[in-house]
């Protein structure tokens, strides 16, 4: 059981406010909140001093790589990672090995994350081109959604069928969630590009390769299959101004359709390739500047509901290869909320939205039982940033089990200072508590 812990002197930001007060945890969830609050008996108490704290963030796509590729990650490390980060949940992929494709791979992830996690977890079960009947089975509170890779991205499990799309969307239990590239216009640019490199082919060619047609085709694809069927569809890390006119500008209850951007694609343009090189090649790419602050003005908009990382880790030397070698993903957790108010600092995002976009909007989005907010009763996953403490981003304070940052060297304005999931001091000034433990995410559904 956790201890009793008393917040004072804080900066609350919660549902669209910001109040100075305390926060008092009791037996893992918040008892009270209010303007000031005097200390129990037996009671730790934590002077803020003024510093912002906000409900954790939830991330809802992560790739922890476990079981399967534990050489570059694996649930406990990178669990340590985002805890240090200030995300206290997590969505983890199915595109391990083997595949969550079935009942019994996602309650093997489940029982490996009770054991190792030091956040609050959940997985989606994946989707084939023939395991329908798998998810026909899922009871709805088992898995954060479905995952459809509709585009070729890492492993074995594009659904390319039409008739197995066309079943997925209609008869899903649950949010299906989606990557949409279009496969066969990247194989056609690719074929392009090695009639003009060769093996060559510079990095700063990935946002072309894996271009904004490809994304079109696949994602305005799933807005039709989904208005088609009245499918919960969340399409997952948009990267295209084009994109944007598929989702409406409206409050998240009011939608069946709903879009996540990834920080990544909010922070850096084309412009980075010169520099970072394969450090930020992912799918999909990391378009021009212009996309990318179409993406921030569709946030501020309301036209995308969430933002999250798709941290997705590989081992350096992998990076350093050509190409066509070097695998796309980054590893994000860790610096994805300090990137974040990087934005606020700079004043494209509030810290009120900031906070409704990790947060607020994931639990609302996924149903998630008693989690994302500050409210009493609630779990106490809290994160206590100080808003004017710089950093740099140094390889030798990187947790992640690959060992590095696509943001090494890079300033940020502001850190975490500590971290609190169900009510326990997961994380506070540079040190993880490894004796923590995290909850399997609750969906109300």
């Amino acid at each position: 059981m956790s201890e009793m812990i008393l917040i004072k002197n804080a900066r609350m930001v919660n549902e669209g406010l910001i109040l100075d007060g305390d926060l008092l945890i009791r037996s893992g969830r918040i008892e009270r909140v209010d303007a000031e609050i005097a200390s129990p008996e037996n009671c730790r108490v934590m002077d803020a001093e003024g510093r912002l704290l906000l409900p954790g963030m939830i991330d809802d796509q992560v790739h922890f790589r476990e079981p399967g590729s534990i050489n570059k990650a694996d649930i406990h490390s990178e669990s340590r990672a985002a805890v240090a980060g200030g995300i206290t949940s997590f969505m983890d992929m199915p595109n391990t090995n083997p595949n969550t494709v079935t009942l019994e791979a996602l309650e093997s992830k489940y029982q490996i994350a009770a054991e190792k996690s030091v956040a609050n977890y959940a997985f989606y079960l994946g989707a084939t081109n023939d395991n329908i009947d798998v998810i026909r089975s899922l009871d709805p509170r088992q898995a954060c959604g479905i995952k459809v890779f509709m585009g070729a991205s890492t492993g074995n499990m594009l659904v390319d069928s039409e008739e197995a799309l066309d079943k997925i969307f209609r008869d899903a239990p649950v949010l299906v969630a989606t990557h949409c590239e279009d496969s066969p216009t990247i194989e056609l640019n690719e074929a392009e590009a090695r009639d003009k490199y060769g093996d060559d082919v510079p990095i700063s060619m990935h946002p072309a390769i894996r271009s904004e047609e490809a994304c079109y085709l696949s994602s305005s694809f799933a807005v039709d299959l989904a208005k088609r069927h009245d499918t919960r569809l969340h399409v997952l890390h948009l990267t295209t101004a084009r994109e944007m006119e598929l989702f409406e500008a409206k409050p998240l209850e009011e939608k069946r359709i709903t879009a996540e951007v990834c920080v990544h694609h909010l922070f850096f343009s084309d412009k980075d390739y010169d520099l970072k090189g394969a450090f930020i090649k992912c799918n999909p790419a990391i378009k021009k500047s212009s996309d990318r602050d179409a993406l921030r003005q569709a946030l501020k908009e309301g036209r995308i509901d969430v933002v999250a990382t798709d941290h997705a880790p590989h081992l350096l030397e992998d990076k350093m290869g050509s190409y066509f070698q070097a695998p796309s993903g980054l590893p994000l957790v860790q610096h994805a909320l300090p990137m974040m108010l990087e934005l606020c600092r700079d004043e494209y995002l509030s810290l009120e939205m900031l906070v409704e976009k990790t947060s607020h909007a994931p639990a609302r989005l996924f149903d998630i039982e008693e989690r994302g907010y500050l409210r009493e009763g609630y779990w106490a996953d809290l994160v206590l940033v100080d808003y004017d403490h710089a950093f740099r981003v140094e390889r030798d304070d990187v947790l992640y089990k690959c060992g590095w940052s696509p943001l090494e060297g890079m300033r940020l304005r502001s850190s975490v200072i500590a971290t609190f999931v169900n009510g326990q001091l997961a994380y506070h000034h540079g040190e993880v508590n490894d004796q923590v433990r995290g909850m399997r995410l609750g969906f109300a559904r």
